[in-house]
């Protein structure tokens, strides 16, 4: 993390916009980037962000949990599982950072997203690090995580999206409600 978050953050970001711009997603991005909308791909149409664009926020908490966890790759058999599980579940986390902040989520909903698919966010996150721990292929590894992340966030907004709409759509599509009208009758 501390490689993408001095290196790469940029290149990564970009990697996302551009995937974002192929998943039919360009309205997230009007606001926070300028976009070349007569190039002829979505790397082509990528602008200056007009707001600070970051993919791996930095953090002294982050950095403080690696230090605090090294001590389990010491573990016979069960420590580097254990260390690359945990550091892979913060690792998942953050991989859907620009996500929430393209969307302006707030920290309270993040988190409770983040909750409800945490396991989901554990094992991307753990498979996207043991991907990175391979010597030579890690630089290339940290690439296709940042896409496999945006792919898997275009997904998940266009079926929000989507949903989005469904109701809207019904709402619309629903009468209003009868209004029921008593009568009382008078009995001689």
């Amino acid at each position: 993390a501390l490689f993408e978050g001095f290196f790469v953050d940029e290149c990564l970001v970009d990697v996302w916009d551009a995937i974002f711009i192929e998943s039919g997603l360009k309205s997230m991005l009007v606001p926070h980037r300028e976009l070349d909308n007569g190039a002829h791909n979505a790397v082509k149409m990528l602008g200056r962000p007009l707001t600070p664009a970051v993919f791996f926020p930095f953090s002294f908490k982050q950095i403080f949990e690696l230090i605090l966890f090294l001590p389990l790759n010491l573990v016979p058999v069960v420590g580097v599982p254990l260390f690359v599980i945990i550091t892979g579940s913060r690792l998942g986390k953050l991989s859907h950072y620009r996500w929430f902040k393209l969307r302006g989520v707030q920290k309270k909903e993040r988190v409770a997203e983040l909750r409800r698919n945490l396991w989901d966010y554990t094992w991307f996150g753990t498979v996207a690090m043991v991907l990175q721990l391979i010597p030579v292929l890690s630089f290339f590894f940290l690439l296709t995580s940042a896409a496999g992340a945006a792919l898997w966030a275009a997904r998940l907004e266009n079926e929000r999206q989507d949903c989005d709409r469904d109701r809207r759509v019904r709402q619309a599509q629903t009468p209003p409600p009868r209004r029921i009208v008593a009568v009382r009758h008078h009995h001689r």
